[in-house]
């Protein structure tokens, strides 16, 4: 794509919780021909996320918290989610095994990754690695909840993977990376 792909100029709008970039490039067509396309991307950081699962009792670990750019189209309920954060300087793994403690409260052992996918690669640049692990009652360790300090309020829920799953259909899980992972371990088991 080297060869598709002239950068012509690179302006960043804003660079607070997470850098907005206007590039300008010119971009060969399939069918040779060139021409100037403008686009934003949005960079903040890749990150993970991770459904826990007890197979004894057949529940998912998730999470309830209020989303901004949700409620500002017009869904003023916190959203219900599996448990994801940024990656910061941390693995993959490491980083969603701290996001377990910080979250949910569990300290995740036989965590699996499942595969590392792009969020919306139309405007974001975040690269999201998918994870499970196996979870019981015994594993946790505190509260969870996150971190004050970091805008974060978060309740957690365990629910039967069944209702999770009918939760996706019936409107209650709206949040793709959630939906995914419960679908995965519907269809391909907890293994």
């Amino acid at each position: 794509m080297q060869e598709r792909v002239r950068i012509k100029s690179v302006e960043v709008l804003a660079d607070d919780w997470a850098v907005l970039k206007k590039s300008v490039f010119d971009y060969r067509r399939r069918d040779g021909a060139w021409e100037t396309q403008t686009r934003l991307t949005f960079d903040r950081g890749d990150g993970a996320v991770i459904l826990p699962y007890d197979p004894g009792r057949d529940t998912v670990l998730l999470i309830r918290q209020f989303r901004y750019p949700a409620y500002v189209t017009g869904h003023p309920d916190p959203l219900i989610e599996a448990c994801a954060g940024l990656l910061d300087a941390d693995d993959p793994e490491t980083a969603i095994r701290r996001e377990a403690e910080e979250e949910l409260g569990y300290r995740l052992r036989d965590v699996r990754h499942l595969y590392t996918a792009y969020t919306s690669p139309g405007s974001l640049t975040e690269r999201l690695s998918f994870f499970t692990a196996d979870y019981a009652p015994a594993d946790r360790v505190s509260d969870g909840g996150g971190h004050r300090d970091e805008g974060e309020d978060i309740e957690v829920i365990e629910m039967p993977l069944d209702e999770a799953l009918a939760a996706t259909r019936d409107g209650r899980i709206i949040d793709v990376k959630t939906i995914m992972l419960i679908q995965h371990l519907k269809l391909e088991g907890h293994r």
